[in-house]
C-alpha cells in the first residue's frame, strides 16, 4: 500500500455530538426537516441549503450535482436551473430524483427521494425577480452543460446579453424551478462506532410511517 492509499485508509472521525431516538423526532419528516435546518443555520453550516441532487437519465446512467434548496413547504422542496441543462433533460426523461443535504458541523444528512415537476411560470418569474442582476443576465448568458471553447465565451455571452437585456430582463424561458414531492424521508445522525442513528419516513396513504434503518 503506497503512502497515499495508507493516509486515506486512515481517515476517519468518531462521531459523538448527538444521538436520533424515535421518541424525540418530529411527528412530520417536514416539521423535524425545518428543525434541523435551523439548527445548521444557527450553527453556521457553511451554505445550509446546499443539496446534491442525483438523477437518472433515459439510459439508466446516475449523475449528481450540487444545487441550492430556494423553497420549502408541504408541497416539498424548490430549486432552480437551466431546463435546457443536463439535469433538466434527465428530469424530463425520468421525473423522479434523490436531494441530500450533508451538514458535517452538525454530523448529520438528510435524505430526500420523490418525484419532480416543474414549478408554473409564475414562481419562476417570482423567484426570478430577487436575483441579483448580474445573476438574472447569467441565466441568459451561460448555454448550460454545452461544451465552450473557452472561459471567454462565457464573458462576452454575458456582456452581450448586459447590453441587450438592461437592467431588468425577463426570465429565459429554459430557466425555471423544480419541486420535489417528497415520498421517502431519511435522517442520519452519526454516532460512535460506526453505529449511526438512520430514521426513515416513507408516505403511508395520507400520513408517514417511521422505521430505523441499520446503519
Amino acid at each position: 500500500m503506497d503512502n497515499q492509499a495508507h493516509e486515506l485508509a486512515q481517515m476517519r472521525r468518531s462521531y459523538e455530538q448527538a444521538a436520533l431516538d424515535e421518541t424525540h423526532v418530529a411527528p412530520t419528516p417536514l416539521a423535524q426537516f425545518q428543525k434541523w435546518f435551523d439548527e445548521a443555520v444557527h450553527a453556521r453550516v457553511l451554505e445550509a441549503n446546499a443539496m446534491t441532487l442525483s438523477t437518472v437519465g433515459a439510459q439508466g446512467r446516475p449523475s449528481s450535482r450540487v444545487v441550492l434548496l430556494k423553497g420549502l413547504d408541504e408541497r416539498g422542496l424548490c430549486w432552480y436551473t437551466n431546463y435546457d441543462s443536463r439535469k433538466g433533460l434527465e428530469l424530463a426523461a425520468n421525473p423522479f430524483a434523490c436531494l441530500q443535504f450533508f451538514w458535517p458541523e452538525l454530523e448529520r444528512v438528510v435524505r430526500v427521494e420523490g418525484r419532480v415537476e416543474r414549478l408554473s411560470d409564475d414562481e419562476s418569474d417570482s423567484y426570478y425577480r430577487t436575483r441579483p442582476l448580474g445573476s438574472r443576465i447569467g441565466a441568459w448568458a451561460s448555454p448550460q452543460s454545452q461544451v465552450i471553447a473557452t472561459r471567454q465565451v462565457l464573458e462576452v455571452n454575458w456582456e452581450a446579453e448586459q447590453a441587450r437585456q438592461g437592467t431588468d430582463p425577463v426570465r429565459p424561458a429554459n430557466w425555471g424551478g423544480f419541486r420535489l414531492t417528497p415520498d421517502r424521508w431519511e435522517f442520519w445522525q452519526g454516532r460512535p462506532s460506526r453505529l449511526h442513528d438512520r430514521l426513515v419516513f416513507t408516505q403511508a396513504g395520507a400520513g408517514w410511517a417511521l422505521s430505523r434503518l441499520a446503519p
